[in-house]
């Protein structure tokens, strides 16, 4: 699934990201630290992975989107 980052702290590693439908759908440091990224800018697009429905969803892993 694709998203856009919305927020990030560098100091917790965590943040939130926006999905194409304007859902927010926050992330912790393991999801951060799973994907190896080391920075994030509000406004990148990246792919993430999702477990659970509805407003229980959580993300559990995101990078930088690539060609």
């Amino acid at each position: 699934m694709q998203a856009t980052a919305y927020t990030y702290d560098p100091e917790t590693r965590s943040g939130s990201v926006l999905l194409d439908d304007g859902t927010p759908l926050e992330f912790d440091a393991a999801a951060f630290d799973a994907g190896g990224l080391r920075l994030l800018r509000p406004g990148q697009r990246v792919r993430i992975e999702v477990t659970g429905e509805g407003a229980g969803r959580v993300v559990t892993f995101l990078t930088l989107q690539t060609l």
